[in-house]
């Protein structure tokens, strides 16, 4: 690859290409998988459940906090309406970190807010770029020809 061309003229190689949509794909499978298991501790009592070995109660905060979570991590681990899904639990992280994390200080380092930081901008990320390549959109794109 040479340096005389700005870098929005140069195309990738085909390699380049495939291990864009390989570690994109990855990304969105290990973050929904995080966000379907932090809605099965709050749903169902997976992996210990919530503190006292509760559940949500349904219609509470809590409960669509986990109901999103858990099939909205669903949909982004298959790549299914990746940018309204994704657009939603970014809100969710947003809310999350301001309504939990900043009131217990100002940085999310003391906060202990980053996860919900990082959360929140990596599903603004996939509301912008959508399911990608290697997934059920982009399979349902390829099939309509678009």
């Amino acid at each position: 690859m040479t340096l005389d061309r700005p870098l929005t003229e140069r195309k990738p190689s085909a390699f380049a290409a495939t291990a864009t949509q390989a570690t994109y794909a990855l990304l969105r499978v290990v973050a929904g998988l995080l966000f379907t298991q932090a809605g099965g501790m709050k749903l169902f009592g997976w992996f210990g459940g919530l503190p006292a070995g509760v559940t949500a109660h349904v219609f509470s905060q809590l409960w669509i906090g986990g109901v999103l979570e858990f099939f909205g991590g669903l949909a982004i681990m298959l790549g299914l309406f990746t940018r309204p899904v994704a657009f939603i639990l970014s809100g969710e992280m947003a809310v999350a970190y301001w309504q939990f994390h900043a009131p217990q200080g100002a940085w999310p380092i003391l906060n202990h807010g980053e996860p919900a930081v990082l959360l929140c901008f990596i599903y603004l990320f996939m509301a912008a770029a959508g399911g990608g390549d290697w997934s059920v959109d982009g399979l349902l794109r390829r099939r309509r020809g678009a």
